[in-house]
């Protein structure tokens, strides 16, 4: 057990450091940036369909077989993530802010951040539970999906009028919340191990549904054909990451 709490804390601190990224971009010219965060996005969409499809659902199945609770589960992890933008009025957008991209609600952007990272946190907890290579893949599809996000959470407080260090430090605050998740997946599957077969399939449903719902759509505001194809073959790249851990 010393091992799956090591490898969970180790992991969510990679995860954390990700909060910093944000202030790397600044660096680049805002079209560049866009350019670049729409391919991470492209990226990250694959790598969490590859964690949910390749990753956490088989391991759902292997333990108990694909029953109706499983599917049960999975829209839990679903619904559980549109709860959580609509009662707080956010969702993550990984494109700069500019004229014709506004954002507002900083702190509340913060907030559902936090909840955002906590559950991050509760899927790595819970893959390690069920072995290191899922937890190995669950965090690299989180890490995959933090990248961009991060980058344009900074983006929204540089907007609201947080300077660039306490930008970061507000960034990063919110990053820890998944070492709360984290810590809380362990200690429930440790008491009952009934709840690995919960947060397994739920990390997939929030997998699913931040791939689908939040990132793909940002996707279509690309409609030249040759960087659309780019972001197919990005996302394509990152299934097969995940397919072939």
């Amino acid at each position: 057990m010393f091992r799956v709490w090591a490898y969970s804390l180790l992991s969510i601190a990679l995860v954390s450091i990700l909060s910093i990224a944000g202030v790397f971009t600044l660096t680049l010219r805002k079209e560049l940036q866009r350019d670049v965060l729409l391919y991470l996005v492209s990226f990250s969409v694959g790598g969490l369909l590859g964690g949910a499809f390749f990753h956490l659902l088989p391991d759902a199945v292997e333990a108990g077989g694909y029953t109706l609770r499983v599917s049960v589960y999975i829209l839990f992890g679903v619904l559980g993530s549109f709860a959580v933008e609509k009662l707080l009025k956010w969702r993550h957008c990984h494109v700069p802010t500019t004229d014709e991209h506004p954002h507002s609600f900083a702190y509340m952007n913060l907030f559902g951040d936090a909840v955002h990272n906590f559950i991050d946190g509760l899927a790595i907890g819970a893959s390690y539970i069920v072995s290191s290579p899922t937890g190995f893949a669950t965090t690299l599809a989180v890490c995959l999906h933090e990248l961009p996000q991060e980058i344009g959470d900074f983006g929204v407080l540089l907007y609201a009028g947080f300077d660039k260090q306490t930008a970061v430090l507000y960034n990063f605050a919110t990053a820890l919340t998944a070492f709360l998740g984290a810590a809380l997946a362990l200690i429930l599957t440790a008491s009952t191990a009934g709840m690995v077969s919960f947060f397994i399939p739920f990390s997939a449903g929030n997998f699913i549904y931040i791939a689908s719902s939040d990132l793909i759509p940002e996707l279509h505001s690309e409609e030249r054909i040759g960087r659309t194809l780019i972001q197919f073959l990005l996302i394509v790249l990152g299934l097969a990451i995940l397919y072939v851990i």
